[in-house]
């Protein structure tokens, strides 16, 4: 699968960029197609302005239209939709564009908003709510494109920082996301590790002992934030990686059962229909 570092081609020194998504949909990619899924090594908020379409988030397929938001945090895969007639603002920015400037637990609370476990990552703005965000929009956009002088850069992290925020309030007013929920910062922890390790190991006791605690405590922690028990958490983040080889490499099926950590092709196909309902072969070709 293509991953995608950030290369802002107009000003490389910049670690944030605002583009309308039409003409990255129809951008002719030197390495890459933007139909195909691709992981993005930094994150994105888009919103949507005009047109009706779909565009695709972790094999996810969201329709979207005028006053829809989509998020999508660094690591995660997407790709756009050759019928889309959508048309908006997509706004990319790298980790340190917006972190470096701000203290640690506010630095974290923001990247909370493009967590696809803690809230979905589409999400449709009422008008009133619309009308703001794209007041907000204006004003990075004209700092951007427009002034572009050397207080700019600052001005845009200040102005980017303020929209995360509002777009925290507004899923927050509708019960899309809650930051104050317990046992939060212990499953970010252990969704950091299961990310990174899942190819290593899916026992559940294995990810307790790393992390110091119980079965049952993770259990809990699972249970509090998503609603899942921890096995089934873990399955679901292996089974992501999984289908991400599928449909975006030419590996052959036994030589994906190894990255997997699965020694018998025989049992990999076992879990991987158990998680999905269809072979590693059906899923490939659907996608």
């Amino acid at each position: 699968m293509k991953r995608i570092s950030f290369a802002n081609t107009i000003n490389p020194k910049s670690y944030f960029d605002l583009i309308r998504y039409e003409d990255v949909q129809n951008k002719e990619h030197i390495d890459h197609s933007s139909t195909d899924y691709h992981i993005i090594d930094f994150f994105a908020i888009i919103i949507f302005d005009k047109g009706k379409g779909q565009h695709a988030i972790d094999f996810t397929t969201y329709d979207c239209a005028k006053r829809s938001l989509l998020t999508i945090r660094k690591g995660q895969v997407h790709k756009f939709h050759k019928s889309s007639k959508l048309g908006g603002s997509l706004l990319l920015f790298t980790t340190d564009f917006l972190t470096a400037y701000l203290e640690e637990m506010e630095a974290h609370k923001s990247m909370l908003l493009f967590n696809e476990l803690l809230s979905s990552p589409e999400f449709k703005l009422k008008p009133e709510d619309y009308t703001e965000i794209l007041h907000s929009i204006h004003r990075i956009s004209s700092e951007y494109l427009v002034v572009d002088d050397n207080f700019s850069q600052q001005i845009i992290r200040s102005e980017l920082h303020i929209l995360i925020s509002k777009l925290f309030r507004i899923k927050s007013r509708y019960q899309q996301i809650r930051i104050d929920r317990k046992y939060l910062k212990e499953f970010l922890e252990l969704q950091k590790l299961v990310e990174k390790s899942t190819f290593s190991t899916i026992r559940v006791k294995d990810y307790a002992q790393r992390l110091g605690m119980s079965t049952k405590t993770l259990n809990n922690i699972t249970r509090s934030i998503i609603n899942q028990s921890a096995k089934e958490f873990i399955d679901d983040v292996c089974t992501n990686r999984i289908k991400r080889l599928l449909v975006n490499t030419q590996l052959s099926i036994k030589e994906i059962a190894y990255i997997a950590g699965f020694e018998e092709t025989t049992n990999f196909y076992k879990y991987f229909k158990r998680q999905t309902q269809s072979t590693p072969e059906q899923y490939r070709a659907l996608h």
